[in-house]
């Protein structure tokens, strides 16, 4: 009978090669795959807001290649249409949004989440509803509203408006944020003699800033990005957002100004880019300082 030879020992760089290899396989080629996927769209825009007309509609060019790059189209985009005033006027809607949700949508969120009150199970699932509501569905009585109140055609009707479905989503939010902090710490400011308002402005409000950055992050961006109200309140060219202006100014019937339309796009994107790019790191700053010591 022969013996069995013993299993032979696996060596240390072997090892090490089979984790890279596995690593390399679950974790960095999806995520490679993903990134390359989600940057498609901004390559195609910058390739195109750099290719000259003569380039641009030639069929035998490279479409994913430059071969002279060019400004023409950022030229024409801030010299022939109202781009700048474009810019301005969505910043002050997105940020005066913003800032009306977050006002209203914390303290509504943390009432929800912490204050013990008949109906508040039913208020947070209306609140909830409402956000959930299409907006092809209320932009037609919107209208009428607005035009009511003498607001149409004017950039502080979208600020009127967009409220309506941001301060839902951030009430909602906040409200399952509150809920994560626990209760104990409020009710030993309120021990020491705090107040409910001064244990929510000292305790809870601080602990949930990652929350609040994160709530006015996606509102920032829904203002930011909204069409459909931005197209139906505001006519007036000198009054439009960013979307509507460059889809309507660029175009002419089944004819799309290809360059000046993508070169409108990437510098739109720009601000939203930027603003995500500083508030992630606040966000993760928060969300270590936020966490309670014992």
């Amino acid at each position: 009978m022969s013996a069995v030879a013993p299993p032979r020992p696996v060596s240390g760089h072997a090892t090490w090669l089979g984790r890279a290899l596995e690593r390399t396989l679950i974790l960095y080629l999806p995520l490679a795959l993903v990134v390359v996927f989600l940057l498609i769209p901004f390559y195609w825009m910058v390739v195109t807001s750099l290719k000259p007309n003569s380039e641009l509609y030639n069929g035998a060019a490279n479409p994913l290649y430059v071969q002279a790059p060019s400004l023409e189209h950022f030229v024409y985009l801030f010299a022939k249409t109202q781009f700048l005033a474009w810019t301005i006027n969505t910043f002050q809607v997105s940020i005066l949004a913003t800032a009306i949700s977050l006002f209203f949508g914390v303290p509504a969120g943390y009432a929800l989440a912490k204050l013990r009150f008949r109906g508040a199970g039913p208020i947070g699932l209306a609140v909830f509803i409402t956000y959930l509501v299409p907006t092809t569905l209320l932009f037609i009585p919107m209208i009428q509203v607005i035009n009511r109140i003498g607001l149409l055609d004017s950039i502080w009707a979208l600020v009127v408006v967009y409220p309506t479905f941001l301060l839902p989503f951030c009430t909602w939010l906040m409200s399952g944020y509150f809920k994560t902090i626990p209760s104990e710490l409020e009710d030993c400011a309120r021990i020491d003699g705090a107040t409910r308002f001064g244990a929510m402005c000292r305790i809870a409000i601080p602990l949930a800033t990652p929350g609040i950055l994160s709530a006015g992050i996606f509102c920032f961006t829904l203002s930011w990005n909204e069409f459909i109200y931005a197209l139906t309140l505001v006519t007036a060219s000198s009054e439009r957002t960013i979307p509507v202006g460059v889809l309507v100014q660029l175009t002419r019937a089944d004819f799309y100004f290809w360059g000046p339309l993508m070169a409108g796009a990437l510098c739109g994107s720009i601000p939203v880019a930027l603003v995500y790019s500083f508030f992630v790191e606040q966000y993760a700053a928060g969300l270590t300082a936020g966490a309670v010591k014992g």
